[in-house]
């Protein structure tokens, strides 16, 4: 006779051992989405994602390499190619080069390179930004698979021009680069940054986010590290024009493979049901929405604003503006002071890259699961002394009760505990203030350099502290809603992007100014000051009390962050 359940047993007990053996099969619990998602194999998608989960890590990490190798192939050549213009337009006025040596090192056309290089970056950033709402807006009505397909193909026809612009040379050669820049208004090397993130935030469990961005961040690095010395070697070798033609290639095959191997996630998916829809010029800005001090609800009942945020974005600015320009710097340097060559500086960039892809790939990782266990441990002594038990919250307004799928429930409401998403994250708050710290002091020892092979050697030691950005990005997903991830990455990067922008212009003047007086080292320290300030400004950036509920717009309480999230992923085409 079989025995009698209490008012605890479920009544559905089939349903609750399906949903067992796909926890199990997996490795980690999969619930059900509370988004519908536009495809007749629902049912069995949840199965399969579980399963190829790693795959599709995987392919997406592959993606991020390829098109970063696709953009890179031509980023010393151009650097290069600029220093060879400003060359020419510079003795078009001036005697004839005599004397031992090559003819173009001297300051003032050293200092010319800097300030063509500087507007280049600038103009490409500032396009840039406008294509980071571009990208976004596309992610959310096409789709991130489309929308990163675009972020491949048209800088294949922005390489196309720029080949036009080597062959002309001199003047017409510099104009001809700067005006191609327009190109990544709809498509560069920032949508598909966004994009990629944007999708690897949505195939992986929450507690998996800041280690899988850091994992794509090293893959981009390591795209960047193939591509700067590939670049070099190839220009060298075949001519200056080579790189851009091999660029041109490699950007069709990656939107190829983009097509292929990206897994399918439906738009509707970004925003969730439950979010308010943005409509019109509204949606396109969607994202500034997000830098604004949230209101929450404290476990007291009591509403307030919260602006961490506000102090994370701040934060991360001043960090992007002093370690931002720490590349370009020393490829500059060393051209400036050490008459490194296009073949030198791909060696340089590639060992700084390769190093910084070590370091997220392989260590990143390792580093945030240890230090989040640490913090847990530090602190739970403190946690049983200070809070009280953990009470179930109880939803009292009809929008926060979630209406059930279907014509009745599948499982019944179980006691369980409860699955945090977000144990430990505290950490990668105080990794991203250290990282900053040491960034700083590592960048202001390269001041210090008198030889070549210092300057290998600060590039050596400097990608140890480039944690900040993926760790900023697990951060931010943290402090927003689940609804508003995508938006949340897309202001951080434009945050970023703003800042690139800012110390290209900074820096890149600062340094021309410091280059004709001989001084171009000092430059070096006061990028290092202003990333002790931003470690400074992070200190006011803090995760949101234990109990609180973050409000959205209309004054409704959002999901509670300790409910878990499934991968929205798709194979529908």
């Amino acid at each position: 006779m079989p025995s009698q359940g209490d008012e605890t047993t479920p009544l559905l007990r089939g349903t609750q051992r399906a949903n067992s053996a796909v926890g199990e099969s997996s490795g980690h619990p999969c619930p059900k989405s509370r988004n519908s998602v536009p495809c007749e194999q629902e049912q069995n998608l949840l199965f399969r994602v579980c399963r190829l989960d790693k795959h599709v890590e995987e392919r997406i990490l592959f993606a991020g390499f390829l098109i970063t190798l696709s953009f890179s192939f031509t980023q010393v050549p151009i650097f290069y190619v600029f220093h060879l213009m400003v060359c020419d337009v510079f003795y078009q006025d001036h005697p004839p080069f005599e004397g031992p040596g090559d003819r173009c090192t001297r300051n003032e056309i050293a200092a010319g390179t800097a300030i063509q290089y500087s507007i280049l970056g600038m103009s490409t950033t500032l396009c840039g930004t406008i294509n980071l709402f571009v990208a976004g807006w596309m992610a959310k009505r096409l789709g991130p698979r489309a929308a990163l397909m675009v972020q491949t193909f048209v800088p294949a026809i922005r390489v196309a021009t720029q080949i036009l612009g080597v062959m002309a040379g001199g003047k017409a050669g510099i104009l001809i680069f700067q005006c191609t820049q327009l190109i990544t208004i709809v498509g560069g090397p920032v949508g598909y940054i966004l994009v990629a993130n944007i999708i690897a935030g949505e195939v992986v469990q929450p507690l998996r986010r800041t280690a899988l961005f850091g994992m794509l961040q090293g893959c981009i690095m390591l795209g960047q590290g193939l591509g700067y010395l590939a670049g070099g070697v190839i220009g060298d070798t075949w001519g200056i024009r080579s790189p851009f033609e091999v660029a041109f290639c490699s950007f069709l095959l990656a939107t190829l493979y983009v097509r292929i191997a990206v897994p399918y996630i439906p738009a509707e998916t970004l925003s969730g049901q439950s979010a308010p829809k943005s409509k019109g010029i509204a949606e396109f800005f969607a994202p500034l929405r997000v830098l604004a001090p949230q209101e929450i609800r404290l476990g007291s009942g009591a509403t307030t604003k919260h602006y961490s945020v506000l102090f994370l974005c701040a934060g991360v600015f001043l960090g992007v503006l002093a370690t931002g320009y720490a590349p370009l710097l020393i490829q500059m340097y060393a051209t400036a002071v050490f008459e490194f060559d296009q073949n030198k500086n791909g060696w340089l960039m590639s060992e700084f890259a390769f190093m910084r892809a070590a370091f997220l790939i392989f260590l990143f990782p390792r580093i945030i699961e240890w230090g989040r266990r640490w913090h847990l441990t530090s602190r739970a002594s403190a946690i049983e002394a200070t809070e009280e038990p953990d009470q179930p919250y109880l939803a009292t307004n009809p929008e926060e009760l979630e209406a059930p799928v279907g014509s009745f429930a599948e499982e019944e409401p179980v006691a369980a505990s409860k699955a945090r998403e977000d144990q430990g994250t505290g950490f990668d708050l105080f990794f991203l203030r250290i990282s900053l710290v040491v960034d700083g002091f590592l960048t202001m020892c390269a001041a210090f350099a008198t030889k070549g092979w210092h300057i290998y050697l600060a590039a050596c030691l400097l990608p140890f502290a480039s944690g900040s950005a993926p760790a900023a990005k697990g951060v931010m997903t943290e402090m927003c809603s689940a609804s508003k991830k995508a938006d949340a990455l897309n202001a951080l990067t434009l945050v970023e992007n703003i800042a690139r922008l800012a110390t290209q212009g900074l820096f890149g003047f600062v340094f021309a100014a410091l280059a004709r007086t001989g001084k171009s080292h000092l430059t070096f320290f006061a990028n290092a000051g202003i990333a002790f300030l931003a470690a400074g400004v992070l200190l006011l950036s803090r995760f949101r009390p234990e109990g609180s509920r973050l409000l959205d717009a209309t004054g409704t309480s959002q999901p509670h962050r300790d409910v878990p999230e499934r991968p929205r992923v798709s194979s529908c085409s």
